[in-house]
């Protein structure tokens, strides 16, 4: 069994940055693949960024390549997302999630663990 718990979401304005973590129990972390999803109300669940079990390859969505950095340091179970160049648009929850797989699916089924999620606002 694997807990996340997430952390570091806030109210920012537009073009500012912030940097999400996700911290992990469970000792077989380091072998799963990792992803943030997010959700704005009134939209389905979307991929965001995932990083493969080593940290070897990374993946982004369309509407966050170039500004958003997923990272993993499994020596302390945690995964982040740091966002840069803000958008209004970028405002949602925020939910990191784990699959037993090693690579990672932008498939939200694909993952068989998720946090409660963190709250990111982006004022214009």
């Amino acid at each position: 069994q694997v807990q996340l718990v997430e952390s570091g979401g806030g109210l920012v304005q537009a073009g500012g940055s912030l940097r999400l973590s996700c911290a992990a129990s469970g000792r077989a972390f380091s072998s799963y693949a990792l992803a943030w999803f997010r959700q704005a109300p009134g939209t389905e669940r979307e991929f965001v960024a995932g990083i493969n079990w080593n940290g070897g390859s990374t993946y982004y969505g369309d509407s966050v390549k170039g500004r958003f950095t997923i990272s993993r340091d499994n020596g302390k179970n945690t995964v982040y997302l740091q966002m840069n160049s803000l958008k209004p648009e970028d405002t949602a929850v925020y939910y990191c999630a784990a699959t037993q797989r090693p690579f990672v699916s932008r498939e939200r089924y694909e993952y068989d663990y998720w946090g409660r999620g963190t709250q990111v606002t982006v004022s214009s």
